[in-house]
């Protein structure tokens, strides 16, 4: 969901001695969700790459020390950052403002490149066709390692949160009388993750320069994160090709790191396609709404027999008409398919597409289906979440204020949990439950099939709190988020530090890779001709990031959907009684 949410989830394991509870039991004999260790290669070749038989969570793992090391480059990039914290909180700032949705982050992705021109960085716009994405690339020496950084930077619908309040305040209204919502906000806290990433990139530019450390250094403004298109695309295109590294984050309500993975996922719209008529006068008329409701109601008699705990099968009606008095035409309703791997989300995804051909039937409508995007589960990189956390635990976590945790006290009164502010520790590192039992997706995961790739999650939300939810918006730039996206900085631009000056700890990275992906062949979960989904920008955006509309990868306009579907036959009329 970002949709991820959360992405950076991990298990905790029972020390030694300590009774296994039934549930955990069962978890181990694989009797709850899938498990990983005994998927063979031949099996689900994307769940056997995943696992780590040798560190099942059964207590044993001890997270290796002194792999951070101090050196003059580490310091110099953390001291860049702090020199900067005002700038960088309020680039994160601006884009809370901005509050865009997905494909739509005009001024946010502007911003976000700015900072990196202003760093040294060459930014060019429309990766991989994509408006509002763009790749910012710095180079110092020859020969050295090629280091990626992620940045997200748009907002969720109807999330709007005033800044820094501590109970439901939607910041923008939208007063329809038959309708009324809320604004677009930035609810799984993208203005922070945006922020952070350009933050760390920048200042492992300033230091390499500094201290003379050969680097290619390429961030990737990526959009549409929230409905995992921008980077599961763009993958599939190369943009991602020739990286030794690839680092990553997200907002969370912990301080965590770890090497478990999580869902892949397709996403999907079915459209139904009736005949309209009067409310009043209804016999004849081809609810495209009905088809969709019918849809809805049978997928869940999916949950018992056919959704393993792994998986998840989520939906909503996103278009199911406009007033009572007028049978709906034209229905949408949207699934978000879940499972542990790409294989067994199309399973799972054939029968969803079943269903829609029965409610169709039923419901005497037609149906046609499109794959708005689709991504893999994440490739774990062990080596690569030890450094990382190692350098966790020495910069400590986030600094939060009075003011962070009184907010973060508010938020959670006002949702009716305990009252325990935000987390203020670097959890520890822990072996991935050898039981997969499903959760949150990201676009990232293909990334980490074509690079290593680690991820991590810093505090920006309280203790018991969501990613997803207007209280992570009342976070996101007031004083948690502030204090989040320094410190994700931080961990970002120490971990990458380590890459320069420890040449070893990268090899041991990419040797798990090879090792990792050994026998697997990825290739893109879109469906072949895909085409994104694209919004056309406005003038002003396309002359000021040097952009033609429409790029040459989409057809435009996008073909109509037009029903020319017949009324439904009653059969020969009735004679009149005598």
């Amino acid at each position: 969901m970002c949709d991820l949410h959360d992405h950076h989830e991990h298990e905790t394991a029972t020390p030694n001695g300590q009774a296994l509870s039934r549930r955990r039991i069962m978890q181990l004999l694989g009797a709850a969700g899938v498990t990983t260790a005994v998927m063979t290669a031949e099996a689900d070749p994307a769940m056997a790459a995943s696992a780590d038989e040798a560190d099942a969570a059964d207590g044993t793992y001890e997270a290796p020390e002194g792999l951070a090391e101090d050196s003059p480059a580490k310091t110099a990039a953390l001291d860049w950052i702090e020199s900067q914290s005002g700038r960088i909180t309020g680039l994160n700032s601006e884009i809370w403002e901005n509050a865009e949705l997905s494909l739509r982050e005009w001024k946010s992705s502007i911003a976000e490149a700015d900072f990196l021109e202003r760093a040294g960085f060459d930014v060019e716009f429309g990766t991989a066709g994509f408006p509002t994405a763009f790749t910012a690339t710095f180079s110092y020496g020859e020969g050295g390692p090629v280091l990626g950084f992620s940045g997200e930077y748009d907002a969720l619908p109807g999330l709007s949160q005033s800044k820094g309040v501590g109970h439901h305040d939607p910041r923008e209204y939208i007063h329809d009388p038959f309708a009324p919502s809320y604004g677009p906000g930035h609810g799984c806290g993208h203005s922070a993750l945006g922020t952070a990433a350009a933050a760390a990139a920048a200042a492992v530019a300033q230091t390499a320069k500094k201290h003379k450390l050969p680097v290619t250094v390429k961030f990737f403004g990526s959009t549409a994160e929230e409905t995992l298109i921008g980077k599961t695309y763009a993958v599939s295109k190369g943009v991602y090709e020739g990286l030794d590294a690839f680092l990553d984050w997200h907002p969370s309500t912990s301080n965590a790191t770890g090497w478990g993975s999580n869902s892949a996922m397709t996403a999907v719209t079915f459209t139904f396609l009736g005949v309209a008529g009067h409310g009043g006068t209804p016999l004849g008329n081809k609810s495209a709404l009905d088809a969709a409701v019918m849809m809805a109601t049978m997928s869940e008699f999916l949950r018992e027999e056919n959704l393993a705990p792994s998986g998840r099968l989520h939906w909503v009606i996103n278009n199911g008409g406009d007033i009572p008095n007028v049978t709906p035409e034209i229905a949408e309703i949207s699934y978000y398919v879940r499972e542990g791997s790409p294989a067994r989300v199309q399973v799972l995804l054939d029968k969803v597409v079943a269903v829609s051909q029965a409610a169709a039937m039923a419901s005497q409508t037609k149906v046609r289906h499109r794959v708005t995007s689709a991504c893999w589960n994440q490739l774990p990189s062990k080596s690569f979440a030890e450094l990382l956390h190692a350098n966790m635990k020495q910069l400590g976590p986030p600094e939060f204020t009075d003011e962070a945790h009184t907010l973060a006290k508010e938020l959670q009164e006002s949702l009716g949990l305990p009252q325990k502010g935000m987390h203020t520790e670097i959890a520890e590192l822990t072996a991935p439950n050898p039981v997969f039992m499903g959760g949150g997706s990201t676009d990232v995961a293909d990334i980490s099939w074509n690079v290593p790739t680690v991820s991590m999650g810093a505090a920006l939300a309280p203790i018991g709190t969501k990613m997803h939810t207007w209280s992570t918006a009342a976070c996101a730039a007031a004083a948690p988020g502030q204090a989040a996206v320094v410190a994700a900085a931080k961990y970002l631009a120490a971990t990458a530090v380590d890459l320069l000056t420890q040449p070893a700890r990268l090899k041991a990275i990419k040797d798990e890779f090879a090792n990792r992906t050994k026998g697997v062949e990825w290739k893109t979960a879109l469906p072949d001709g895909y085409e994104p989904p694209m919004y056309e920008p406005p003038e002003w955006f396309l002359r000021k990031t040097g952009q033609q509309w429409p790029p040459e990868n989409i057809t435009w306009p996008p073909k109509r959907v037009v029903s020319q579907e017949k009324f439904s036959s009653l059969g020969p009329e009735l004679s009149p009684q005598k």
